[in-house]
């Protein structure tokens, strides 16, 4: 357990430092003239969360969806800096990845295999068949179901919320045209603000859906959460 635990700080670091502050720093440090100019800033700030990502697809062996979007997210910012095209693109890529992702959680709602079933619900952290049996048995697996569609459209807010941040956010900040030092270090403050403006509520509302439908485990169990964990 304590290898996991580690395992999974290590990596969120990992995520932060590629992602977040070595791109924030070149595109605001290294930007000038007399440094890298603001193309070649664009382009290396770029390039470790583009690689980054790929490094992470190829070490999973499988193709990771949201991974996915983040390198397509990636290369939509590239086009749009490289292609100087009016700042005003960076706002809406900024809101689409995280809209289509709350479009995708609300549809996959109505099919089968929800998505938010799989994020909540992990098999890799849960007992799920010790769980659904014990939900059968207490004649709760109708309203667990019901109760789990709820936290799903929580889930989906949180992509909206993160949508419409996101827009506010590049469309206050970034309103230099491309190709220009003030746009690179424009989009460095828009990364740096990115955590606490954007990530840190969006992961607010996603801890509240987890907590909520641990919550209801408990109450159509009659089972402590630990019950269920697989040791």
């Amino acid at each position: 357990m304590a290898t996991e635990i580690t395992t999974k700080k290590s990596g969120f670091f990992s995520n932060l430092i590629i992602n977040v502050i070595i791109p924030a720093v070149v595109l605001s440090r290294l930007s000038g003239d007399d440094m890298l100019g603001p193309v070649w800033a664009v382009i290396v700030a770029l390039a470790f969360p583009l690689l980054f990502g790929v490094w992470e697809l190829k070490q999973s062996g499988k193709v990771n969806f949201f991974s996915v979007l983040g390198i397509i997210s990636v290369m939509l910012t590239g086009g749009i800096s490289l292609l100087q095209l009016d700042p005003a693109y960076i706002a809406i890529k900024e809101a689409l990845i995280p809209g289509v992702i709350g479009v995708i959680v609300l549809l996959s709602q109505r099919t089968k295999f929800p998505l938010v079933k799989k994020l909540l619900i992990n098999p890799e952290l849960l007992d799920t068949e010790k769980l659904y049996q014990t939900l059968a048995s207490k004649d709760n697996r109708v309203e667990f179901e019901h109760r789990m569609a709820k936290a799903g459209y929580i889930v989906a807010a949180s992509f909206f919320m993160s949508s419409a941040l996101n827009y506010i956010l590049a469309k206050a900040i970034v309103v230099s045209q491309p190709g220009t030092t003030a746009y690179a270090e424009e989009l460095g403050r828009m990364t740096w603000l990115s955590y606490p403006v954007i990530v840190l509520p969006s992961t607010v509302m996603l801890f509240g859906a987890i907590i909520y439908m641990f919550r209801q485990i408990g109450k159509l169990t009659g089972q402590s959460l630990e019950d269920f964990i697989l040791q």
